[in-house]
């Protein structure tokens, strides 16, 4: 088989595939051994018929189709390796007017839509400010507070219920005088001011005790997922069984123990205040990193094909999904609630799976250009990372990763490289003075 490109204009790409006449042979004939089990002659066992009684039965075209399909499996990888292809959708095949005849050569016309060629500009000495992010000492008794709440233990306490008190009540609901499906529920446990009940419920247990009988009047909310509760009035009669209050331990020593590997509270304290200015100067470089790549994304053009935006919405939406099911949805579920298609919620990721279609071939553009590879030892740092976070051995998962896998990675690694040589060469400045600067934990 020899290729041949007859034209590339944009995103399209014409070719020919040439085949010879033994080239059409030696797939008639290796379909004939394929499908000859197919066949029962009078006269031959069946599986035994020579393949010119078969094409003198049933038409001498009858293991055409199956040749072609070989020719075209085998070919189109080497033609569009060899014209240096990189197709992004299904081709469209002509053979022509002229019919095939068995000992011919034979020439198809192939199209495709390829990737886009992309001369990347003004990625080197991009100015930018650099975000700022502090970590904040008060950020360090807020998170000794969230330590704190973890370890607490709830207690049963006798007086009236407070806002963030739990309660264990029984309830019922009611419209009108009948009682609705799903909303009943017994030694159900509830945090007052939580938000985790309908928009005025847990405000009226405030005052409540054990052995209080509370009648919970709401108005569901009109974009309720419940098509039969939405917007109308309810009541849910309650019963109290106990009401509990948080009960903190003490912020000593002995707290910095219990909770960590430290012996004493200061030194818990310095852990936490050194994790969150590294989490801080993470953040700095992550957001920094995306404005100067922001400012390469808007300096260049790419003229991208439809069928790449559209298959990177699809992939996002299974992503979504993914992450649905995750909280135990479903996506028909989610378009059920927002009243909405699956094709309208794609079309609304539309534009930024334009955007991530065209970073991606931008910076995949700059890696060609600056010839940015994937080390040996990058690739093993890599592995080694993923061994640990699956909690395998670095060799285990090398078996298991194949080919495929593998040129991901590697592309990954290369890309991530990319996005690196562009933010170590761009320009930054301090932000002017007197800015505000930002809270790591925004």
């Amino acid at each position: 088989m020899t290729p041949d490109l007859v034209q590339k204009e944009g995103n399209e790409a014409t070719f020919t595939m040439a085949f010879t006449a033994e080239d059409f042979e030696e797939a008639l004939q290796k379909a004939y051994k394929a499908q000859r089990g197919k066949f029962a002659i009078d006269g031959f066992r069946k599986g035994k018929a020579p393949r010119t009684i078969i094409e003198a039965r049933y038409g001498k075209d009858i293991f055409f189709e199956d040749a072609i399909d070989e020719l075209f499996r085998t070919g189109y990888p080497e033609a569009i390796e060899a014209l240096n292809l990189k197709p992004v959708d299904r081709p469209s095949v002509d053979f022509g007017e002229e019919p095939l005849e068995a000992g011919q050569a034979f020439s198809v016309n192939v199209s495709v839509t390829v990737t886009p060629e992309v001369t990347v500009k003004d990625y080197k000495g991009v100015e930018a400010v650099k975000v700022i992010h502090k970590a904040k000492e008060e950020d360090v008794a807020i998170e000794l507070e969230a330590l704190q709440k973890r370890n607490s233990r709830l207690v049963v306490v006798e007086r009236k219920a407070e806002d963030g008190d739990t309660v264990k009540l029984d309830y019922a609901g009611f419209v009108g005088e009948d009682q609705f499906e799903g909303g009943t529920a017994e030694n159900q446990t509830l945090v007052l001011g939580s938000g985790s009940f309908i928009p005025g419920f847990e405000e009226q247990l405030i005052g409540a005790e054990a052995g209080d009988e509370v009648d919970v009047s709401v108005t569901f909310p009109e974009d309720y997922h419940s098509e039969d509760l939405a917007g109308k009035e309810a009541i849910f009669r309650c019963k109290i069984h106990d009401v509990r209050m948080q009960e903190l331990p003490e912020l000593d020593d002995e707290f910095a123990k219990d909770v960590s590997e430290f012996d004493t509270l200061e030194e818990l304290k310095n852990d936490i205040r050194t994790k969150q200015e590294t989490h801080a100067a993470d953040v700095s470089e992550f957001e920094t990193k995306n404005a100067v790549m922001e400012k390469v994304y808007d300096a260049n053009e790419v003229d991208l094909p439809k069928v790449m935006i559209e298959d990177q919405a699809d992939q996002m939406l299974q992503e979504f999904a993914q992450q649905l099911s995750y909280q135990g949805m479903n996506l028909d579920m989610y378009c059920q609630y927002l009243q909405k298609t699956q094709d309208e919620i794609r079309d609304e990721l539309m534009p930024d799976a334009e955007k991530r279609v065209k970073s991606r071939l931008i910076i995949e553009a700059v890696a060609d250009a600056e010839d940015i590879q994937a080390a040996p030892e990058d690739i093993e740092n890599e592995l080694a990372a993923m061994a640990k976070q699956y909690n395998m051995e670095t060799d285990k998962l090398k078996e298991l990763f194949g080919d495929e896998n593998m040129d991901y990675l590697i592309q990954d690694i290369r890309m991530r490289k990319a996005i690196d040589f562009i933010y170590e060469n761009a320009k930054l400045s301090e932000p002017e003075e007197g800015a505000e600067e930002s809270d790591s934990n925004e």
